[in-house]
């Protein structure tokens, strides 16, 4: 068969056919999933979301029109739900009933939509997680029914709190939200993957690919990422190349990478050298 065949493993591999993401319940064959916010407008919107693979995309609901504004431009007309899985989030909201507020707003706009990204963010300055208001809200939305994807920080204790609360999928920050400036703390990421019973994607704070390929290689199950892409100077090739950084680092991980060392290790066999 011929190595460009579509059929081919490596091809299944690097497409994600043979190693989809399950998320509620349901599947998907990219682990890469992109925001909204900040584009030039809609076209560039919907250019970059299709350079970066993407199936699910997030909305602020409280910053983008989807429905409830009749006479502006309408997100859902270049991402249609008929496309993508259009994932509502709480950026803006600091309290938990004002996050609460936002999901219900979202699931009457979305035609009953029950999965959301539930952020409540404790300052201005630092868009860090509010925890003690995110398990409000997580435990206010589930029992409504909802299927709460959570945003918070990357302490391993708050993590499995979180999913033994059932959250479909918990989402520790990289890094402040928009800083660029990747993954500061791989250990505890390493441990929030190790322990991890729903899928773990990394939010927040990567800057570019090598960013994303790192979160992939600590294990993680995807990452979500507007600022790197929509604030790069070209956003449709750095989305490709995200895209393809999420396969890599993806791919690397299942691989086995080898293990550190402190000092050389020769990569062609002593014995037998003549002398």
């Amino acid at each position: 068969m011929p190595a460009n065949s579509d059929t081919t493993p490596l091809h299944h591999a690097r497409s994600g056919q043979d190693d989809p993401l399950l998320i509620a319940g349901k599947t998907y064959h990219s682990r890469l999933l992109t925001g909204t916010g900040k584009y030039r407008d809609l076209e560039q919107t919907r250019a970059a979301t299709l350079a970066a693979g993407a199936e699910i995309v997030t909305v602020a609901i409280r910053r983008s029109n989807i429905g409830q504004n009749a006479d502006e431009p309408n997100l859902l007309d270049v991402l249609p739900p008929d496309e993508f899985t259009i994932l509502p989030n709480t950026a803006g909201c600091f309290t938990a009933d004002d996050a609460v507020r936002t999901c219900k707003l979202a699931r009457e706009l979305l035609g009953g939509q029950q999965l959301v990204k539930l952020e409540v963010l404790g300052d201005q300055k630092t868009l860090f997680p509010d925890m003690p208001a995110t398990l409000k809200a997580a435990e206010m939305l589930i029992s409504d029914g909802f299927e709460v994807m959570v945003y918070c920080n990357d302490d391993p204790l708050m993590a499995r709190l979180l999913a033994q609360m059932g959250c479909v999928a918990v989402m520790p920050l990289a890094a402040p939200i928009g800083s660029g400036l990747g993954i500061q703390n791989r250990y505890n990421i390493m441990t929030i993957v190790e322990e991890a019973t729903v899928p773990i994607l990394v939010d927040a704070g990567v800057g570019t690919a090598s960013d994303a390929a790192i979160a992939m290689e600590l294990g993680c199950d995807g990452v979500l990422m507007n600022t790197a892409i929509a604030g790069a100077k070209d956003p449709v090739t750095m989305a490709h190349a995200m895209r393809l950084a999420i396969q890599a680092g993806r791919l690397a991980s299942k691989a086995g990478r080898i293990p550190r060392q402190r000092f050389a290790s020769a990569s062609s066999p002593t014995a037998g050298l003549i002398d």
